[in-house]
């Protein structure tokens, strides 16, 4: 059995693949907090794991930890960005500076749309939102605040602005551009924010095809004006798409 994980700054996210599996075709996939790792883990030993192959963003301590998590015969890969994987050319000045999950991302989301002029966008702690060319090279992308540290930042560097969350409020999941209370201004702002970042780097590339991701996805996809799909576990599927396409390997 193949274990898929994805070590983000606020979540663990995993899934299990049988080895000839398609992308996505998972048996189990779940997601925990880094002090639910022990569950996990458990999980993996009852599955009879066997290799795994890791993308960790959330430091040197989780990554301890699940290496002390993983069974102790599974055959083990520390996924790392590097100048070209899975058919996908790694076009960061310094390729190895490039996130693990980013890249992890545009892998998948090449795998899911081959060929095509293409935006991810990764919707977490942080929003990543990345170009990939048709002939499969990674040009680059936007790093920017999710919604929850946008809003957090509202709240903690102002004297008379509430902690908000999209969702809450009037209870509507996208309210009204013009807020008429102040909740739905500033969720509307954030989402705004976000929604309009994407849309600018599909109209700067001239992509085709745009996949979201990530917890906050559900929020932020529907403010979006152009054709996009909805991907859960995008770096999951990169994960799974490395292990299966053919191409340069790092341990």
């Amino acid at each position: 059995m193949l274990l898929l994980i994805d070590a983000g700054n606020t979540r663990i996210k995993w899934a299990l693949a049988a080895p000839d599996a398609p992308l996505g075709d998972w048996t189990l996939a779940d997601a925990v907090s880094h002090a639910g790792l022990d569950a996990a883990a458990a999980a993996w030993r009852a599955a009879g794991v066997t290799q795994a192959i890791v993308s960790n963003v959330a430091g040197p301590a989780v990554r301890e930890r699940i290496a002390r998590a993983l069974p102790e015969a599974a055959m083990v890969e520390w996924f790392a960005s590097t100048e070209q994987r899975a058919g996908l050319r790694n076009g960061y000045r310094n390729p190895g500076q490039l996130g693990c999950d980013r890249f992890a991302a545009a892998i998948g989301a090449r795998a899911l749309a081959p060929g095509q002029d293409l935006v991810v966008a990764t919707c977490g702690t942080a929003t990543t939102v990345d170009a990939i060319a048709a002939d499969g090279r990674f040009i680059g992308g936007m790093i920017l605040p999710g919604l929850a540290l946008m809003a957090g930042s509202l709240a903690r560097n102002t004297a008379q602005l509430p902690q908000v969350t999209p969702g809450a409020g009037s209870g509507n999941v996208a309210p009204p551009v013009f807020g008429d209370n102040t909740d739905d201004a500033i969720v509307s702002g954030v989402l705004s924010a976000q929604a309009g970042a994407i849309e600018r780097a599909c109209a700067a590339h001239g992509a085709v095809a745009c996949i979201v991701s990530g917890g906050a996805a559900p929020y932020i996809a529907p403010l979006l004006k152009f054709e996009h799909r909805v991907v859960d576990n995008i770096v999951l599927v990169g994960l799974h798409a490395a292990v299966r396409i053919p191409g340069e390997r790092t341990c």
